[in-house]
């Protein structure tokens, strides 16, 4: 297993996410930082609020992702990335490269 590799791939996958909550207007917590303005009009609170809740649907999404890229760094960092968190074999080269976030090999996500 390339470490170094996976971090790099992991970091520059934090470093879009974190982007596109900026862009969304949320924080690397997935609070709304008011950075971006919704509509304020009485006539426009029915959109304004399916707008924001649209936001938030988004925001928490990607909130996930960017708790799994954090797990899998720290599973970098304490040798156990790669590793299915269930039965302990080595999770395939192919699956880490296509979902470097993986915790369990295909065997063990096919029980779950």
């Amino acid at each position: 297993m390339d470490f170094d590799a996976a971090t790099a791939v992991l970091t520059s996958e934090r470093e879009k996410l974190v982007r596109q909550l900026a862009e969304l207007g949320a924080n690397e917590a997935g609070e709304l930082t008011g950075d971006v303005e919704y509509g304020d009009g009485f006539a426009d609170a029915a959109a304004t609020t399916a707008e924001r809740t649209e936001v938030l649907g988004i925001v928490d999404n990607l909130r996930g992702m960017l708790a799994d890229v954090d797990q899998a760094l720290a599973r970098v960092k304490d040798g156990t990335y790669g590793r299915c968190e269930s039965c302990g074999r080595e999770i395939g080269a192919a699956r880490m490269e296509f979902r470097p976030t993986s915790r369990f090999c295909v065997d063990c996500k096919r029980k779950r």
